[in-house]
């Protein structure tokens, strides 16, 4: 994997044609698939360097001799242009332009052949030396935009160095012996020392720590971790020491699929992108028509000799050379990717991010997505004529601690007893729990099981219930002394997620199952301009196409198994990371921890990537516009022309870097 990822010099001038054709199952209606084959390798180690360098030498001693050896001077000149030109036009742009017209079935150059058909031109016409500086300034320049993308690229693929490979495996008779974390299997148990790296997922059986997860969620602050909770492969220890039990092989760990995430990203290209590759062969063609029509044709009606229409078309072609366009996304996807990998937002690709910032729908899921997943007590009362307030709260506790509903969980985190009864206590479907002390029958329950309740505890019911809350009640000998609500609430972030969306124009949309009054209050409670009750989960995939062809660009939040569909069927997937493998399996994009302010993040850092792309797009053009006028006016030679060419494309390459910090 580390190979893959660090081995790909891609030279954003070139017509990369990655093999895209990885594991995502995704029946996107828009351009997912992108279908370019190319797998030539530019990792050609230091030859290309020290080629470069042997040419940049032979040119120094040929620029120190006097014309009296001019004929040496110009086969140094020549040796020269060959070896500086040997990496970029050679093994690139020939290559690759036979691979393609090879596979296209007609011409189809790659735009390194302009800069190769410009030096030989000014070789033939005997201007060996601009010859020689063609290919000293655009291999030099192709070497520093490798190292600027190489820059971002060694920023998404941090992670890959933390990928664990050692383990301490207990064995039966209680000795530990180190072992390859590949070969842990599904209940073995590992010994983590503090300071060691996390070898796999698990739960932790013995011990107490605490520990950085921020590979995983991009959280700073070291989680406490105790007996029963998960822990991750690739996190790092802090002072404990613990006992774990493995919970999944070495190649389903959470790691594994950031770093499987990360790989297939890097294969992947924007829309825009992908434009732009399928255009680059048409430009290349127009670019060499232009040029034999100047060096040919346009001494017939204009006051040219031929030698001047030659080196005029000679510059046009160094001039016209697309490739600070063709490297206009690269940094910029490879940035943006790379900076919300360290936010602990994963992208299965840029497109994904592309669409998303320019979504104009955006539906949520409730539970578990714009809620806790869980309730919590938020109203009680109890009639305190009828019975003394700590005293029934400490009979409700004693009753809820024998029972493993999630109600009770709720009630019990919200109550603490000062006192604790020995209850026997019966749980009647129906009914609820029930216990006898001191000869009184107490009952926890549903409404609807109780007949004798007061007016007034009767109104508070359907004014709670309205506000989607579910209510208890709890009686002493059938008579109802108060009430307990409850209801799963929105979660920290969930309120300015969905105001940060409607200001900036977009619908936001709550798709739940819950009954419509539970889904409508929630909806109120955020604020949501739309609310979707009662979807049945294979109906949600619908209602996803019911507001595609409403709005339009479409993003689906979720994390349950049961908005798979959606989340494939929407034009953007996202995926809460701490959800079902399902969920995020399908997803375009992954928030790996809970927290729906990374929405929020990617969304401006999507918008901000599509604004520096455009603005690399304009700029490109205006260079090649500009350069292509004042050649055919004749107010540029070759070297201006490489210089002003190469640094065009530098500086698209050094815009596309800014992404890589964190934004506001």
């Amino acid at each position: 994997m580390d190979a893959n990822v660090h081995n790909e010099n891609n030279h954003a001038c070139h017509n990369h044609n990655h093999d895209h054709n990885h594991d995502h199952d995704h029946n996107h209606d828009h351009d997912h698939n992108h279908d370019h084959d190319h797998n030539h390798d530019h990792n050609h180690g230091s030859t290309p360097i020290m080629a470069y360098f042997t040419g940049l030498i032979l040119a120094i001693i040929a620029l120190l001799l006097d014309d009296n050896y001019l004929l040496i001077k110009n086969i140094l000149f020549i040796f020269a242009t060959i070896a500086a030109g040997y990496h970029v036009i050679i093994l690139e742009g020939v290559t690759e332009t036979i691979e393609n017209s090879k596979k296209e079935g007609r011409f189809t150059p790659n735009s390194h052949i302009l800069m190769g058909l410009a030096a030989i031109g000014a070789t033939i016409i005997g201007n060996y030396w601009e010859a020689t500086l063609l290919m000293l300034i655009f291999s030099g320049a192709h070497f520093l935009e490798e190292y600027a993308e190489g820059r971002s690229r060694r920023e998404i693929t941090q992670l890959l160095k933390m990928n664990p490979t050692k383990a301490r495996l207990i064995s039966e008779d209680g000795s530990v012996q180190q072992v390859e974390a590949s070969q842990l299997q599904i209940k073995d148990k590992v010994k983590v020392l503090n300071g060691d790296q996390i070898p796999i997922d698990g739960v932790i059986l013995e011990g107490s720590t605490s520990i950085d997860e921020s590979a995983i969620n991009g959280e700073s602050i070291p989680l406490e971790k105790n007996p029963g909770d998960v822990v991750f492969a690739g996190t790092i220890n802090g002072n404990g020491t613990f006992v774990m039990e493995v919970t999944k092989t070495n190649e389903n760990t959470v790691f594994s699929k950031i770093i499987d995430l990360v790989s297939q990203n890097q294969h992947n290209q924007t829309k825009v992108a992908g434009i732009i590759e399928r255009f680059e062969p048409r430009y290349v063609n127009l670019v060499i028509m232009l040029v034999l029509f100047v060096m040919f044709v346009s001494p017939l009606f204009l006051d040219w000799g031929f030698d001047e229409s030659i080196y005029t078309g000679l510059v046009l072609l160094v001039a016209a050379s697309p490739c600070a366009l063709a490297a206009a996304t690269v940094s910029v996807t490879l940035s943006a990717t790379s900076n919300l990998a360290k936010q602990g937002v994963l992208s299965k690709g840029s497109a994904y991010l592309t669409q998303f910032g320019s979504t104009k729908a955006i539906a949520f899921d409730k539970t578990g997505t714009l809620t806790k997943g869980k309730p919590s007590v938020t109203d009680y009362e109890f009639n305190d004529e009828m019975v003394d307030e700590s005293f029934i709260i400490d009979i409700v506790v004693s009753l809820e601690s024998q029972s493993n509903h999630p109600l009770a969980e709720a009630i019990l985190t919200k109550f603490s007893a000062n006192n604790t009864y020995p209850l026997t206590v019966t749980n009647q479907t129906g009914k609820g729990l029930m216990a006898e002390y001191l000869g009184k029958n107490y009952r926890v329950g549903k409404p609807s099981s109780f007949q004798n309740v007061s007016t007034k505890i009767d109104k508070m019911m359907e004014k709670l219930s309205n506000e989607g809350k579910t209510v208890v009640y709890v009686a002493v000998d059938e008579l109802v002394v108060g009430y307990i609500a409850l209801m799963d609430m929105p979660k920290e972030n969930a309120e300015d997620t969905i105001n940060y969306f409607k200001d900036n124009g977009i619908k936001t949309i709550l798709i739940t199952g819950d009954a419509e009054l539970t889904g409508q209050a929630v909806g109120d409670k955020l604020g949501v301009d739309q609310v979707m009750a009662n979807v049945m989960p294979e109906d949600k995939s619908q209602k996803i196409d019911q507001l595609k062809s409403q709005y339009g660009i479409t993003t689906m939040v979720g994390d349950g198994i049961n908005d798979a569909p959606a989340l494939v069927n929407a034009d953007i997937g996202m995926a809460m990371g701490e959800g079902t493998d399902v969920a995020v399996e399908v997803s375009d994009i992954v928030l790996m921890k809970n927290d729906l302010s990374k929405c929020i993040y990617t969304h401006k850092l999507s918008k901000k990537m599509n604004r520096v792309i455009w603005q690399n797009i304009i700029f490109s053009m205006a260079v090649v516009v500009f350069l292509v006028i004042v050649t055919l006016l004749g107010l540029t030679d070759m070297a201006i022309s490489v210089i002003i060419h190469e640094g065009s494309t530098l500086v698209v390459i050094f815009n596309g870097l800014r992404l890589l910090r964190k934004i506001d």
